[in-house]
């Protein structure tokens, strides 16, 4: 087994793999900048390690002896916290230039990055009944503005270091992944969790309104935790490629996922649309040829049965902090 690197251990897709990859008998490091009792998940048989990857130095510590490099590190979250943020989360760009350099430099194996469906252009997502993304849609560019451009610009790096230095990258293109384990307060929690602890609060409060930014009919695709762990691994280890799409090709609105979470909390709620709040984009999906010819799998699991387990997991975490209603 290789040796692996996961920076960005510490939030919630890197804290999903490093629990997978660790079940499978490889020897982890996992680094992330926050401390570790903040990590969403730890693995005790890690090396853990805190230390912050926008610092060269850094990078060639957590570099030295891997044979694949996983970068998942990253300042983002939920469409308010990046449309307020764009400063920091162009900050990551520093993270994905050292930590390439320090695998050139340190002859590593594989280089996997983590992109988003966050470099797509803004015109071609302009209504709800969005045609889905292709690859080639991210050119001519004009990606989200900080967020997206910072993963584009390092998808260009991925491509250039593999060129000309011969590192083997892989990127693959997140969209919106959710489930267990994840944010769900606090300003950085995406859509799915964010309205699955509304519903919850409504079951427990027995106060059956909640808010709901935008008008709801924007829509998205919204990847299983579990679905984006099993893709991540089978990219890496593919193949190399031109950045694939690794998203549901499963489109719904903001309206129909709240009505799949009343069905599963068995309530209704009343709805206050916020007009004024950040919704991004009106309309963004997963085209998903390219990583069927290229891998003969796509995502799967529906988007019921991943806010079930979500909506469950939510549920019993709120359950010890907020009255229940009689």
């Amino acid at each position: 087994m290789s040796d692996v690197l996961i920076a960005g251990a510490g939030g919630f897709i890197g804290g999903s793999l490093a629990v997978r990859l660790s079940d499978e008998g490889y020897s982890l490091r996992c680094v992330d900048r926050k401390p570790l009792d903040d990590w969403y998940q730890l693995v005790p048989e890690a090396e853990n390690v805190v230390a912050d990857l926008q610092d060269l130095d850094a990078c060639r510590a957590a570099v030295s002896g891997a044979e694949t490099v996983y970068d998942l590190a990253a300042d983002m979250g939920g469409m308010g916290f990046i449309e307020n943020n764009k400063a920091l989360c162009m900050l990551s760009v520093l993270t994905g230039t050292h930590l390439l350099v320090a695998a050139r430099d340190e002859g590593v194996g594989r280089f996997f990055f983590a992109s988003s469906a966050c470099v797509y252009a803004a015109d071609k997502q302009i209504s709800p009944d969005v045609t889905a993304l292709k690859e080639e849609d991210a050119y001519p560019a004009m990606a989200e503005d900080g967020y997206g451009w910072e993963k584009l610009f390092t998808e260009r790096m991925c491509r250039h270091f593999h060129e000309d230095f011969g590192l083997e990258t892989r990127v693959a293109r997140y969209h919106n992944v959710y489930g267990p384990h994840g944010t769900y307060d606090g300003g950085r929690e995406k859509a799915p969790a964010a309205l699955a602890r509304k519903i919850a609060t409504a079951v427990l409060t027995g106060d059956r309104s909640i808010e709901i930014w935008g008008d709801g009919e924007q829509t998205r695709s919204f990847m299983y935790i579990d679905d984006c762990v099993r893709g991540t691994r089978m990219i890496t280890d593919g193949p190399y490629g031109s950045p694939v799409n690794l998203g549901s090709s499963e489109l719904v609105s903001i309206n129909e996922m709240v009505t799949i979470l009343e069905d599963v909390a068995g309530i209704q709620v009343k709805r206050n649309h916020n007009l004024s709040a950040p919704q991004g984009v009106r309309g963004r999906n997963s085209d998903n040829t390219l990583i069927r010819e290229r891998y003969g799998w796509e995502p799967s699991i529906t988007l019921r049965e991943g806010l079930e387990q979500t909506y469950r997991w939510i549920y019993d975490r709120l359950a010890s902090s907020l009255p229940v209603s009689g």
